[in-house]
């Protein structure tokens, strides 16, 4: 019998988000993800769980609860992070580049319930805000292009949290490497058709010949590509010599 996942104890916090597509670009996210605790905090537009931009992430975005407040919104969370593009402003809270903070984050998830909270798209997180965090953390990004869409910075905090960086890569099925046979044969018929084109003016001439089976060998061709090399080749000759 499969056991059972269990969910990952992590919410996602949008607060006063004005655009329902980035709600709905946010939620789908999180779906990819595997997280799919949303709580928006005063949305500008309750017509955010209709939104088209949350392909395969309904079920989030119908399951998402609505808080008045920030403090409502975390009550239950034992860590609260903010997200900041700091920009210009002077921060009281310490800051964590995203790549460190997400694996406080990962630690503080196996025993508790963490928030992860997004201001809206034209302000950020105001200071009443970020009264409620723990600390900050930011995605690095060039200075003259700080700010990020709120879709793309759900999901690339996401993305450093759950991520594995142990995990092996995955898998794909050995390809068989050509023979040195098809190889040169390879070689031969090319050789013959640049000299036909003009491309190799002395047939003779050692060096492009060297140059050009170097050319062929780093290419690594395994032997699905070889037949693959061989048939173009085979047409374009006799198209060339017919």
């Amino acid at each position: 019998m499969k056991a059972e996942v269990q969910p990952i104890p992590l919410c996602v916090v949008l607060v006063s988000s004005r655009n329902p597509l980035n709600i709905g670009a946010a939620a789908r996210a999180m779906s990819n993800f595997g997280i799919f605790d949303l709580r928006l905090v005063n949305p500008y537009d309750v017509a955010f769980r209709e939104a088209v931009s949350a392909t395969h992430a309904a079920n989030v975005l119908q399951q998402a609860r609505v808080f008045p407040t920030v403090a409502e919104a975390v009550a239950d969370c034992t860590l609260v992070v903010g997200t900041t593009a700091i920009g210009h402003r002077f921060l009281e809270h310490p800051i964590q580049r995203l790549e460190t903070g997400a694996a406080a984050i990962r630690e503080h998830l196996t025993s508790a319930r963490v928030a992860l909270m997004f201001g809206s798209e034209k302000f950020g997180l105001s200071n009443e805000d970020m009264s409620h965090c723990h600390w900050l953390t930011h995605i690095d990004t060039l200075d003259e292009h700080a700010s990020m869409n709120l879709g793309q910075a759900v999901a690339v905090c996401l993305y450093e949290i759950v991520r594995n960086a142990a995990a092996p890569a995955p898998q794909t099925e050995p390809k068989v490497a050509a023979r040195g046979e098809d190889v040169e044969r390879i070689y031969q018929q090319l050789a013959e058709i640049l000299t036909h084109a003009g491309y190799i003016h002395d047939p003779a001439g050692e060096a492009m010949h060297l140059k050009l089976r170097r050319l062929i060998h780093r290419m690594d061709l395994n032997e699905e590509d070889a037949n693959l090399w061989m048939g173009m080749l085979r047409k374009i000759k006799w198209k060339l010599l017919s």
